[in-house]
């Protein structure tokens, strides 16, 4: 019993040596994987700098430009690390097709992914709407924050943050209120039967030549819209810039009330903006 002991722990005695050659070997293959992958980093983060340097300077779409550079930089890691392991000394033949069998069976459980993927390159080439925009879509309704590759980030008017899948996104009704500088708003007025057109007519003028945020190019319009039991339906039609297209609505039905106030002209229904 005692040779073959003895005997154990001279092959453990070999065992551990060989095991120490080995690690001694391959300490310089991880230092140049280490050395690979600082090197690799740093390059795709210089290369992300003067990309966005070159293409702001020629004002390039922010859009594109983001979206273009996290392609990129997905690309470029998988490169990263294909070079890691292939400088571990890791079969680089066998796992490409090991990792080709993986991306179909990947492909398939996540098509959701990949079509949320095209719709983004398709938000991104046809452009209908950029990161600044207000739209509303899928029944949300907020401020593009930015594109990502899968997703869409929106800043909802209650500080929300909100995620739209491309895919359903660029397949679906998109409302831009962004893209236009101009926008015109429809607001309804109901007046009693024993008010005088003119006269109310006449009130609405004022109220809107008043009104420096309402634009009289386009020009504005003042219109009888139905004839109701309850009273006569008035609509009007206001232009402003985009950017003060509240406020104006908003000045606009606090200052029609003091006007019919003032004319004698006495308002049915509360009024409302479409």
């Amino acid at each position: 019993m005692l040779p073959l002991f003895f005997s154990e722990i001279a092959n453990l005695d070999v065992y551990i040596e060989r095991l120490f050659i080995h690690v001694v070997d391959f300490i310089p293959s991880l230092l140049k994987a280490l050395l690979i992958l600082t090197v690799g980093i740093i390059a795709i983060k210089i290369f992300r700098r003067i990309m966005t340097r070159i293409m702001t300077s020629r004002e390039m779409d922010p859009t594109f430009l983001k979206f273009v550079l996290d392609v990129c930089t997905w690309i470029f890691r998988a490169t990263l690390i294909v070079a890691i392991i292939q400088q571990l000394g890791i079969e680089t033949t066998s796992l490409v097709a090991l990792l080709g069998t993986i991306g179909i069976a990947v492909g398939l459980s996540l098509q959701g992914s990949l079509s949320n993927f095209a719709g983004g390159l398709l938000i991104v080439l046809f452009k209908p709407f950029r990161v600044g925009d207000y739209i509303e879509a899928q029944g949300q309704g907020g401020t593009v924050q930015s594109i990502q590759i899968f997703s869409t980030q929106l800043l909802t008017s209650n500080n929300q943050v909100v995620y739209l899948p491309n895919g359903t996104l660029s397949n679906n009704t998109i409302k831009n209120f962004s893209q236009e500088p101009l926008r015109r708003a429809e607001i309804l007025l109901s007046v009693s039967y024993n008010s005088d057109l003119r006269i109310v007519k006449e009130a609405i003028q004022s109220v809107i030549n008043s009104d420096n945020k309402i634009l009289l190019t386009p020009k504005p319009g003042i219109e009888v819209n139905n004839l109701t039991e309850n009273g006569i339906i008035m609509k009007v039609l206001l232009w402003s810039e985009r950017s003060n297209h509240s406020s104006m609505v908003s000045d606009f039905y606090e200052n029609i009330k003091t006007a019919f106030e003032n004319s004698g002209i006495e308002m049915q229904l509360p009024h409302k903006e479409k």
